[in-house]
């Protein structure tokens, strides 16, 4: 007798090769989670548990953004609960290394800060400190996160940025700093420190030309604010 067969047999081929040929665009949210499930829950029907992730969480990216101990706590495996969390991470990397990649030569300015800074902010759940450095025509010299944990002048090495500063024999720097759970504005304590940061960079010669505040996808330039222009100007 021939094996027998389950009603899912060939499913998973089928949408693989609608996502190949056709992409994600005609896909509900539901079915892009299934489809990322096949690789992280082998030989099971991945529909019903996208749909409860997605009910449990309240969105597509409310999986994503979801800690790893709450998608264990909802029934995944942990290899499953990891390659949930690969995926954003993935994506900053991308993006991240697409824009260097792209914009090699390319000059920082005000119009493009947002393409440069974001993407080192994708999925992130705690606070980060990009540092970017850059010469007088505004080319970067440096560009990567620095720090991790509470923003504060504690915790905020400035030696460290002295230092690096020092060694790329920088003109400017750009600092940017994400409020995971909050909105894209400076907090008091934000400002403090970095008045206290622009001390410090203007005693070796360096000019600090804006700090950033990102949340989500969104981004405030300290710079435009008006309680922050005297930092700047």
């Amino acid at each position: 007798m021939g094996e027998n067969k389950g009603i899912h047999d060939g499913h998973r081929d089928r949408v693989r090769d609608r996502f190949l040929s056709e992409g994600l665009e005609g896909f509900r949210d539901h079915q892009v989670m299934e489809l990322l499930l096949f690789y992280g829950i082998p030989r099971k029907d991945t529909n019903e548990v996208a749909h409860k992730l997605i009910d449990r969480f309240g969105s597509f990216s409310g999986v994503f953004d979801a800690t790893y101990d709450s998608l264990v706590e909802c029934g995944l495996s942990k290899t499953c609960a990891s390659f949930i969390k690969l995926i954003p991470a993935v994506c900053s990397r991308y993006y991240v290394d697409k824009y260097k990649s792209k914009n090699k030569t390319t000059q920082i300015n005000s119009d493009n800060i947002g393409e440069c800074v974001l993407p080192y902010f994708i999925g992130k759940d705690e606070e980060q400190v990009l540092l970017i450095l850059l010469d007088p025509k505004g080319n970067r010299l440096f560009c990567d996160i620095i720090s991790s944990g509470a923003f504060s002048a504690a915790e905020l090495n400035f030696r460290k940025i002295m230092q690096l500063c020092v060694k790329y024999k920088a003109y400017g720097a750009v600092l940017a700093h994400n409020h995971p759970s909050g909105l894209a504005l400076p907090s008091e304590q934000d400002i403090r420190v970095t008045k206290k940061l622009k001390s410090s960079l203007a005693s070796i010669d360096v000019r600090l030309m804006d700090h950033l505040i990102v949340a989500d996808l969104d981004y405030c330039p300290m710079s435009e604010l008006e309680n922050c222009e005297d930092i700047f100007y």
